[in-house]
Parts: C-alpha cells; sequence; structure tokens
C-alpha cells in the first residue's frame, strides 16, 4: 500500500516519490527587496503558464525552485535537445541504491517551466528544498524506529496476560503515543468554502481553464496565498508535521541566502502550502536550530525518464493528478482544447475500426459546450467531454471509453533523457547493447516476436533473460502464438520509471550486464534453498547465455543432489533440469554436463519413488501424482539416455510404473495414473489396463481407494474422457462399478468422480452419457462383434469409404488421373467414359449421369431414414453419393 504523506510524498517501500498536491497560491510580498513566492500546484498546466506570465512579467535575477539542491549541477541538463519530459530526478543512497526518491515532472508541471524559462533567459535556477542527503536518511530512521516500535508491541502482547490487560485503547494504538496527524487537502477545503462538492472540477474552472490574460500577471498568486494563509491560521488544512516544519526552514534559509547574493530580483516556485511559511518572520537562529543533528546519506542524482501513467494518481503516486494527459493536452493547445481533443479522440477511436466521422466530432463539441453551459462552467471540462464522447461516439458504452481514458486521458507517454545524464556503468552498458539490438523502451506494453535462429533475436532474448536475473523486469515470457518450436520465443514488453532504479541498484554486481547477471546468478546459487531453485536458477543460466555462470550452479547444483534424500524435492528439480537440454541445439550451449547430473537425478528418482509413495494421505497422494506427471514428462524429453551404470532411462522409467501399479501399499490416484502412462505409451495392452481396472474396482476394494484410481487414471485433463469415449469397455468397467457401489459409500466417492468427469469438455460428456444411456446390452453389441477394435466394426466398410474420396481429391487439389493409369486405390482405368457421364472433376471420370436416358450403369439405389440416398458406381469402381432430401 502507498503511504502519502502530509507534504504530498508517496512511499512505495523503499521509494519515495516527491511532489505533493499542495494546493495552489502565491504572493508578491510589498516589502521592497522581498522575494517573489508564486505558490504553485505541482502538475498543473494552469499554474505553469501564470507562472511563466509573472516570470515574463518580473524578470528576476534567480529563480529558486522547491526540490533536491544537489541537483543544481543537473540543472543545465534540462536546455538539451534530447531532454523531453515527463522526466523525474532521482536521489539514491550510495550505499543502498534501494533507497530512493523522485521529483517527477512534466511539460505542464509549474517547476518545469520556471527550470527552462531560467535556461533559456540565462538566469541560475537553483532547488532549495530539504536536500536529498538528510529525507532519504530520515526516512531510513523513520523506518527503523517503525520496525522497533511493532517488535516491541509484538513483545507486549506475547508478555500480556489476557486481551483485556493491554493498556492501549484499540488495535495498533500506543499509550502516549499520539496518532500521525494527517493534513486535509487544502484544495478540497477551498472548494467547500467556494460551495463546490468536487475540488478537482473547481480547481480546473477557477485555474487549469485560465487563458494567459492581459491583466495582472501576480494578482491569482496574491489570493491564492491569502487562502493558503487563511488555511494555516484556521487549522482547516491540517497541522504541520515536523518535516514540513523542517523543509520550511531550510527554504527559508537558503531564500535569504539567495537575496544576500542577487538583491531584489529572486523568485521562488514552491508549493502553495508552504508560502505562509516562507513570508513568516523567523530568525535565522530558530530555522538553523530545527536543522541541527539531521541525519545525512551520501546520495547520487541523475535524469530518468518518466511517464504520464506514474503522473497518474492511480498509479500508485501519492502527489499524482487524475488526468495527466488531459493536462498535457490544455497546456500545449493554442486555442480551442475541446474540438483539438475530441479529434485525437475520433483518431483514437478510428484506429480501433469504431465508425466515427467529421460530424461525430462536431456534434460532440456541441454537447460539450451544452452540459458546460447547463452546469455553470466556463468552458467544458474532462468530465463534459467524456460525457459527450460517451454519447455521441461510443454509442453510451463505457467499453471504448475506456480505451479513450487509457489512451489519451492517462496516456504512455515517455520520456527522455540525454546521453549525457549521469549513470552507472551498468546503465551506460544497458543502453549501448539495447541501442545495437534495436530495442526501444515504451511505456506502452507491446509483444515482440523473437526467431532464436537469428543472431539479433537470440542477443535480444539473452539481454532480456539476463535482466530478469538481474531483477529488471523490462520485458515477460509469454506463451507464443503459433508455435510450440523451442527456437520462438514471445516476450511483453513494458519500461517503467522505476526499472531505472532497479539498474542502479543492480549495479553492484557489475559494471556491464553480462558481468552483472553471471555475478548474481553464482550467488544467487549459494543462497538458494532448495534443490529446485538451483535447477531453476540452471536453467535461466542458459536461456540468458551466461557459462561462467553455468559451471559453479552445476557443481553446486550436484553437491545439492547428492545430499538431498527426498523423492519429492528431486521429482521438482528433474523436469526444468531437462528442459535446460533443449537449448543446446538452438542456444548453441554445450548441455553434456546438464545431461550427466540429469540422468543422474532421473536414476535416484527411480530408485525412491516407489517406497516414496507408499502410505500417503489424500493430499500428498495428490502432490505425488503431479510428481509422476512431471517425472514422466522429462523422462520424454530425455529420450533414451543411458543412467550410469543402467540401460537407457526409459526402460528403467517403465519399470518403475510397472511397480507402482502393482503395489496395494500405492495409493489409487498413483496407481492409476502409472497404468494410464503405460497405456498411453504403449508398453501396457488395451487388455491388461482392464484387468487392472477390475481389480481397483472390484467388491472388495475401497470405494474412495476405486474413485481415486479412476481419478488418476482418466481424470486431470489427461484426455482420460475420449478414452472411455472410444473404449467402452472401460466405460463399462466403471459404470459397473458405480453402480454397485451402496448408497452412503456413493456420497464419499461423489466430489471426487464430479471432479474428474466435471473436467471433460462437454461434447465428451454428451458422448459418455449417451453412451450410458444405451446400456450396458447396446454397449456390448457394439464392443464384442468381432474381434476389431472396441467401438469399432471388425471390417473396413469400403463404400462408405469410397464416397469421401471426391472430396478429398478436392481439398488436396489432385487433378484427375489420365486415362490408362491407375488411381490410388489400384483400380484399371480402362480409357473410356459412359455416356452421359459427367467428371465430377475430383477422379470420378465414369461416374454415370443420374440424369442421363436409359443409362443404366451398376445403379443401386437405398431408402435410408433419412431420405433417398442414392449411389452409382462408375467403370474406374469409384463411388458418387447423393443425398436427397
Amino acid at each position: 500500500m502507498t503511504d502519502v504523506d502530509a507534504d504530498g510524498i508517496g512511499r512505495v517501500g523503499g521509494t519515495i516519490e516527491v511532489g505533493g498536491v499542495e494546493g495552489a497560491g502565491g504572493t508578491l510580498i510589498g516589502v521592497p527587496g522581498a522575494p517573489l513566492l508564486l505558490g504553485v500546484r505541482h502538475h498543473g498546466p494552469g499554474s505553469a503558464r501564470a507562472v511563466r506570465a509573472a516570470l515574463e512579467a518580473a524578470r528576476p535575477r534567480v529563480v529558486l525552485i522547491e526540490g533536491p539542491p544537489e541537483a543544481d549541477a543537473l540543472v543545465p541538463l534540462a536546455a538539451d535537445e534530447d531532454m523531453r519530459p515527463p522526466v523525474a530526478l532521482l536521489a539514491h543512497a550510495v550505499d543502498e541504491p534501494g533507497r530512493s526518491a523522485f521529483w517527477p515532472l512534466a511539460e505542464f508541471s509549474p517547476e518545469w517551466v520556471a527550470l527552462r524559462w531560467a535556461l533559456e533567459h540565462d538566469v541560475p535556477a537553483r532547488f532549495i528544498d530539504l536536500p536529498a542527503a538528510h529525507s532519504l536518511a530520515q526516512c531510513a530512521q523513520l523506518e527503523g524506529e517503525q520496525e522497533q516500535e511493532q517488535e516491541g508491541e509484538g513483545e507486549q502482547e506475547e508478555d500480556a496476560e489476557a486481551p483485556g490487560d493491554s493498556p492501549s485503547g484499540g488495535p495498533g494504538e500506543r499509550p502516549g503515543v499520539p496518532a500521525p496527524e494527517v493534513r486535509v487537502d487544502p484544495l478540497a477545503a477551498l472548494a467547500r468554502a467556494a460551495g463546490h462538492d468536487d475540488p478537482e472540477r473547481w480547481w480546473e474552472d477557477v485555474v487549469e481553464h485560465r487563458g494567459p490574460g492581459d491583466g495582472d500577471a501576480l494578482a491569482p498568486f496574491t489570493a491564492l496565498e491569502e487562502a493558503m494563509g487563511a488555511l494555516r491560521e484556521t487549522g482547516e488544512g491540517g497541522v504541520d508535521d515536523e518535516r514540513d516544519l523542517v523543509r520550511e526552514a531550510y527554504m527559508r534559509l537558503q531564500v535569504r541566502a539567495a537575496q544576500r547574493e542577487f538583491g531584489e530580483g529572486v523568485a521562488v516556485v514552491c508549493g502553495a502550502w508552504h508560502v505562509p511559511a516562507l513570508r513568516r518572520r523567523v530568525t535565522v537562529a530558530a530555522d538553523r536550530a530545527l536543522l541541527k543533528g539531521l541525519p545525512r546519506t551520501k546520495v547520487d542524482l541523475t535524469w530518468v525518464p518518466w511517464t504520464h501513467r506514474r503522473l497518474s494518481r492511480s498509479g500508485g503516486y501519492g502527489a499524482g493528478i487524475e488526468s495527466p494527459g488531459w493536462y498535457a493536452h490544455l497546456f500545449g493547445a493554442a486555442d480551442r482544447p475541446v474540438e483539438r481533443w475530441l479529434t485525437r479522440v475520433a483518431g483514437l477511436l478510428r484506429d480501433e475500426d469504431r465508425h466515427v466521422s467529421p460530424a461525430h466530432v462536431i456534434e460532440a463539441a456541441r454537447l460539450a459546450g451544452t452540459l458546460a453551459a447547463l452546469r455553470g462552467r466556463p468552458l467544458p471540462g474532462l468530465s463534459e467531454t467524456t460525457d459527450a464522447v460517451r454519447a455521441v461516439m461510443c454509442d453510451g458504452s463505457d467499453v471504448p471509453l475506456a480505451l479513450v481514458r487509457d489512451r489519451l486521458v492517462v496516456g504512455d507517454v515517455l520520456g527522455q533523457v540525454p546521453a549525457g545524464a549521469p549513470a552507472v556503468p551498468l546503465q551506460r552498458d544497458l543502453d549501448r547493447t539495447r541501442r545495437r539490438l534495436r530495442l526501444k523502451p515504451e511505456a506502452r506494453r507491446r509483444e515482440l516476436e523473437l526467431d532464436l535462429r537469428k543472431d539479433t533475436d537470440a542477443d535480444r532474448s539473452r539481454l532480456l533473460h539476463r535482466l530478469r536475473l538481474l531483477g529488471v523486469g523490462w520485458g515477460e515470457p509469454a506463451a507464443s502464438r503459433g508455435s510450440t518450436g523451442t527456437f520462438r520465443e514471445t516476450w511483453r514488453l513494458r519500461w517503467e520509471p522505476e526499472l531505472s532504479l532497479r539498474v542502479a541498484e543492480a549495479g553492484v554486481w557489475g559494471t556491464t550486464v553480462l558481468a552483472a547477471a553471471t555475478a548474481r546468478a553464482e550467488a544467487d546459487a549459494v543462497t538458494a534453498r532448495g534443490l529446485a531453485e538451483v535447477t531453476a536458477l540452471a536453467e535461466r543460466c542458459l536461456l540468458a547465455g551466461l557459462p561462467d555462470a553455468l559451471a559453479p550452479v552445476m557443481r553446486i547444483l550436484a553437491d545439492r543432489a547428492a545430499l538431498d534424500t527426498d523423492v519429492g524435492h528431486l521429482a521438482q528439480a528433474l523436469p526444468a533440469l531437462v528442459r535446460s537440454l533443449r537449448y543446446g541445439d538452438v542456444r548453441g550451449t554445450d548441455t553434456r554436463a546438464l545431461a550427466e547430473v540429469a540422468a543422474g537425478l532421473a536414476e535416484r528418482v527411480f530408485v525412491g519413488l516407489p517406497a516414496a509413495c507408499a502410505a500417503l494421505d489424500t493430499d500428498a497422494a495428490e502432490e505425488m501424482r503431479g510428481h509422476v506427471d512431471a517425472v514422466h514428462g522429462a523422462v520424454g524429453l530425455l529420450g533414451d539416455a543411458s543412467g550410469p551404470g543402467r540401460g537407457g532411462l526409459r526402460p528403467r522409467w517403465q519399470e518403475v510404473l510397472r511397480t507402482l501399479c502393482a503395489r496395494d501399499a500405492v495409493p489409487g490416484v498413483v496407481r492409476g495414473r502409472a497404468v494410464r502412462l503405460l497405456l498411453d505409451e504403449g508398453v501396457l495392452a488395451a487388455d491388461e489396463a482392464a484387468r487392472f481396472m477390475g481389480l481397483a474396482l472390484s467388491r472388495g476394494a475401497p470405494p474412495a481407494d476405486a474413485a481415486a484410481w479412476i481419478e488418476g487414471f482418466v481424470g486431470g485433463g489427461s484426455g482420460g474422457g475420449m478414452l472411455l469415449l472410444h473404449d467402452e469397455r472401460l466405460l463399462t468397467l466403471v459404470d459397473a462399478w458405480l453402480t454397485g457401489v451402496t448408497a452412503e459409500a456413493f456420497t464419499d466417492v461423489l466430489p471426487l468422480l464430479r471432479r474428474t468427469f466435471g473436467a471433460y469438455e462437454p461434447g465428451v460428456r454428451r458422448g459418455l452419457g449417451e453412451l450410458v444411456r444405451r446400456g450396458p446390452e447396446a454397449r456390448g453389441s457394439v464392443t464384442t462383434a468381432g474381434s476389431g477394435t472396441p467401438g469399432f466394426a471388425p471390417d473396413l466398410d469400403v463404400e462408405r469409404a469410397d464416397a469421401v474420396l471426391p472430396v478429398v481429391r478436392l481439398l488436396l487439389g489432385l487433378e484427375a488421373y489420365d486415362a490408362g493409369g491407375e488411381d490410388p486405390r489400384g483400380h484399371k482405368n480402362e480409357g473410356t467414359q459412359n455416356e452421359g457421364a459427367e467428371n465430377a472433376g475430383a477422379g470420378n471420370a465414369g461416374a454415370e449421369n443420374a440424369d442421363s436416358d436409359g443409362a443404366q450403369n451398376h445403379g443401386q439405389e437405398e431408402n435410408g431414414p433419412e431420405g433417398d440416398r442414392r449411389s452409382r458406381t462408375g467403370r474406374d469402381g469409384n463411388e458418387l453419393t447423393e443425398v436427397g432430401a
């Protein structure tokens, strides 16, 4: 959960995002030599336009901006042509990169506008907020104190004799420690005073929809500063916490220093909530006393790309706004913002194949203006345009409207920073590599298909796997569509601003992506808790192309495998190890050592599995069934690799399965699964499988164990329904057993049977129901007739088979065979055609025309229950079948 501090600092884990919904306002202190205080709302386009107008009118000699003073050296980069907002200042502790803070800035942020104005006019720009060295150290100290308090509370609860003896008044409270005060949103307080229940709408009407105007550029700041001062005096905006007081003390000291250096021409751009505090007369000694003894840590700062989505409040940013894309449009639109916005919406919907015409745009603009007039607003806002788009362009549906909100109202705009921005060596190596591989970071999620047979795609795959190993989740593997080959990979890519921080954190492992991933893999192998984690790590090393890390990982894997005696652990580790062997051909990795370890691991599973399957409860039996399936799949991938001192692995595994089939101590779900695997492999004949089923479903077997056997044999989504559908002898055994279960036992086995048969496809269930409805007598007449396959006739029906030949030829595009040749069935074509015969176009030269007068050529007619079925056979032996009504 994200905690939002009183100053608008949102904290997620060890990271804080700075900026805040400070309200809006400012002041021009009327005392000669006093600084120009411009109070703003962070990320407000109206405030940004007002700041630019005020700076143009006042022409200060220095601009002071709320932000970390360590970033003063980074200010010139804001003028670089490659710097494109949204961007953010990133500060992180040198000894703990995970402890960091962001100061996001968009093109419509007043701080960014002030920064660019200063650079354009060669005016010094400085940051005056509390240094990041102090704020990050304070956060670390606060988190430590909270952990100690939680530990103390836990000890008190353990020592308490009874719940009623606790002196606290309620859960989470501690005696003598007041609950932290949360500042009320000053915008909400001002909106209530103005008679509005929606602070965002009120703020848009008062500030964001204001044009540049020709009036006094400083009047809005003066009026709003007075409002903020009244809120602070009356306490309606909440109380000031200690951190606010410390920050404002530092700001006052920096303003005084700038006044001494530059005289009267000092302009300050900060959150409007701080303006009354900066105007307040406080002695220098009092301010320095507040700053005395503050903790400090060494920090590094740089510029990083940011996104509109991360500026959104819904993205977890405590100082976020509801609609960054809409605000960016308001700030950038020179005129007619509503019409231009609706045109963008129409373009988006047209790209999604929705029918939107210019007439829709015109009508939506009219409706938005009418709604604004009815609601008493000076200009249509986001709510009016949204309502108009829903009614006119989306036909009242919220589904396309959700797309508009996601793509335009919030947006996926990703900023850009120049190459000269400070960065850790790992970040620079990553930038070089992604440029070489033509991988561009994008804020919008997209899919990337890779063909590992191509060198570029193989390098892309290795880079993405290495980054995942380092905890930089730029891409996530996805299921490939249309191909199951190991040479193809699908990735879902999306660049988040926090990934820059993850890269900085991973910089402790090395200066290049390859070196860092290798070091991280070796360290993870040492600290891995279980055998399955080591085998998974070995697979990731192969995917990432880390040969230097694979050797130590394999040594640790061999040592762990030798010491681990738990068959479950070995069975969990084997599949990942065997999957890794598939990458040798495509990725060019030497997997011989991996194959030896996998074969040895498989042999240990074979030896220990029968004993491990004895005396298991229901949950353990289900888990063991999963292990048996996993090992079976792994052995299939290993093929006939030789085990240590034994023959091929596949025959050895089949011996183990036969052992499991015959042991009564093995749970029914495992025995049934073993029989099914042997049957699918063709090792076990159908008669023998029926014998095993008959034994498991005999009257002497407990009903619960018999139901579990059925679950293992035909359950688990393994195609068991089709097996019963096509082998009615097995279905008859199940039916006979089920009808013989007593009423009491039936209630116990019903949930398991419901789970087994409920997993089948609807068509399979219908087919089984039809067979059961027919009864055993009808099924027996089919399954016992002749010596053919159960469920099928003893011999081939030649006439029915010949009927499909024309369609097959047509589908395959085969031309009529030449006269005098042979058709695929070996019939001679005598090269003559009967009079009146038609060429069917699919090899039926010689078929008699059904309408020829007096033509009589081997004619046969059958009248079936579904209509007249007429078949005529020509000299070539082919048969044409017509089905009439």
